[in-house]
């Protein structure tokens, strides 16, 4: 029988607080979902919150649950876009196990000890017959690393798939903190290896469509993800005159909506740009190097590739029990630039999106920018088939 857009999820539990302190919001939002039948919790934390604090006040909630999460750029929870609340995803034991790797320190990423720890632990981590498997990625927003992370990692867990999202701070680009074994953690990152019981789809879009701007960059710190050149101009002065716009009028407004796309097997993925330095260099929010091409970006309308995008089925054509989902703040910022928060919140209440906004997605092996990434569960009686 079909379920109404506004029932709960049946196969996770939701918890969230705008309460002032750590102590409170970490008590209010674990109150709605019963902790000793829980396997594990994800929780997402406003800019708002100290890190350090909320994690140490989630583990006097949480006895003997384990839990992992970020510092975020904004939530979504049951009523769709947030910035200010403390998200908590309650994962059952009926239907969820987990396991989970700790990298600390990102620079520089030691390729050779990520691939060995990933693939050791997801060798260690006992099979359930008919049981599904997927990993989940949370990376230090700031690190510059998850470009290598995630391709290294998908690579050792050899066709696992593995979605995730950069932890993130409001928009002030100064410290993000994942969360793992009671604690925050800067500098890190964390890989949640999970097994289900419930069916999932892969989901991640995007709205832009390329144009036929191509650009080079030709001077760059791949290390900091500098640009400071394009096509042998300096760098904003020449992004600029591309997409029409004054230098000292670039802004996140002006990045989110005319964004760069990187070719990488015959798809397009969004390499956005941070911000303007005084020396008119650009900041990126993902990997560059010198020569590399990329393509001028043209935005499609961004509702109708949400419900597009968002519009997934099951077995016997049923609907998620539940979306997790991993949305770019730069999308979230477009949105509320239009003034289509509000239409986008009804959005991904409907379709039961949980999640919270970030400074980069990963998907496929591939970090990205201005992307929706998720997985849809479904029921396990929606797969069966007639």
């Amino acid at each position: 029988m079909p379920r109404a857009s506004n029932d709960p999820p049946k196969h996770v539990g939701v918890g969230r607080s705008r309460a002032p302190n750590p102590a409170a919001a970490a008590a209010e939002a674990t109150t709605g979902f019963a902790v000793a039948d829980t396997r594990f919790v994800l929780a997402f934390v406003p800019a708002r919150l100290d890190a350090a604090a909320t994690a140490s006040a989630l583990h006097e909630s949480l006895p003997g649950v384990p839990f992992f999460g970020c510092t975020t750029a904004g939530q979504i929870t049951t009523l769709g876009y947030e910035t200010d609340a403390l998200l908590v995803l309650a994962f059952p034991k009926a239907n969820f196990r987990c396991a989970s790797v700790l990298f600390e320190g990102s620079d520089p990423v030691s390729t050779e000890a990520v691939a060995e720890r990933a693939r050791r632990n997801a060798e260690k981590f006992r099979r359930t017959a008919g049981w599904h498997r997927l990993a989940l990625l949370l990376c230090d927003g700031l690190s510059r690393q998850e470009d290598l992370l995630i391709s290294v990692i998908e690579t050792a867990l050899d066709g696992m798939p593995i979605f995730g999202g950069s932890a993130g701070d409001g928009l002030k680009f100064d410290r993000t903190c994942v969360l793992h074994d009671g604690k925050a953690h800067a500098d890190a990152s964390v890989l949640l290896l999970v097994e289900t019981d419930l069916e999932f789809q892969s989901l991640g879009f995007d709205h832009f469509l390329p144009t036929d701007v191509q650009v080079v960059i030709t001077d760059s710190d791949p290390g900091k993800r500098i640009a400071r050149e394009i096509n042998g101009s300096p760098a904003a002065r020449e992004y600029a005159r591309l997409v029409g716009c004054p230098v000292e009028r670039l802004s996140p407004k002006v990045f989110a909506e005319n964004p760069m796309l990187l070719r990488h097997d015959r798809k397009y993925y969004v390499r956005a740009v941070r911000e303007v330095a005084e020396d008119q260099s650009l900041s990126f929010l993902a990997a560059i190097d010198d020569g590399l091409v990329l393509t001028l970006g043209k935005g499609k309308e961004i509702v109708e590739t949400l419900e597009s995008g968002l519009n997934v089925h099951g077995g016997n054509d049923c609907a998620p029990d539940f979306i997790l989902g991993f949305d770019c703040v730069l999308r979230k910022l477009e949105i509320q630039q239009k003034r289509l928060a509000k239409q986008v919140s009804g959005i991904l209440k409907k379709n039961r999106v949980f999640g919270f906004n970030t400074y980069g997605e990963q998907r496929s092996g591939v970090h990205m920018n201005q992307t929706f990434v998720g997985v849809a569960f479904f029921e396990p009686e929606a797969w069966k088939l007639d």
